[in-house]
């Protein structure tokens, strides 16, 4: 029987950040043993207007599947598809409070809800500043379901020259956490000027 590819759900929702989740699904797609399942939250999709020359159509086709938000129907929708991992960026605030009340009213939250009660892999990475405290709680919640929360936080000791720079460091850190080998930035090797 044939070996089936990696699956991994993109949830990409209303937070500012649509370079974040088109540099990971393009990163994904470099890949020939993952295939990628793609969720545009009605706000992303403004978002995308305002953020990047990318057409919907042409992020729709950057997935090997793509579904409607408001698809409840969807294979993935439920916990007899295999999925290996979900990856939501950028992730709401809303968004992130419905995956930790499991208030799956569409496709992006029911599709975290199946993957954390199947016990598989779910990233969020959240795009909010400041945070407020039912932002913190909510984070917190999901993070003691053993989701990992990785906010785009940037690295300076790359010496970043462009946005793209940023945005790849990111992808990395996501890949890293997916389990998928990659060297798209430069890794920390250790400061050699120290103290003897």
């Amino acid at each position: 029987m044939e070996k089936r590819k990696k699956r991994i759900i993109n949830g990409i929702t209303g937070a500012s950040g649509t370079a974040y989740a088109i540099d990971l699904v393009k990163q994904l797609q470099k890949d020939p043993e993952v295939e990628t399942h793609g969720v545009i939250s009605s706000w992303a999709k403004q978002n995308l207007k305002i953020e990047s020359s990318l057409s919907l159509h042409e992020l729709e086709n950057l997935f090997d599947y793509f579904y409607s938000a408001n698809n409840m129907g969807a294979k993935i929708a439920s916990g007899s598809y295999l999925v290996d991992a979900m990856v939501v960026v950028p992730a709401s605030m809303k968004t992130v409070s419905a995956i930790a009340y499991g208030f799956g009213d569409n496709l992006i939250a029911r599709a975290a809800d199946v993957v954390l009660k199947e016990q598989k892999k779910l990233i969020v990475v959240p795009r909010e500043t400041p945070l407020s405290t039912i932002h913190l709680e909510n984070l917190t919640k999901l993070s003691k379901m053993a989701v990992q929360i990785i906010p785009p936080i940037p690295a300076f000791y790359t010496q970043p020259q462009t946005i793209e720079d940023l945005v790849s460091h990111q992808t990395m850190k996501l890949l890293d956490a997916l389990g998928i080998d990659n060297q798209l930035d430069q890794r920390w090797e250790g400061n050699e000027h120290h103290d003897r």
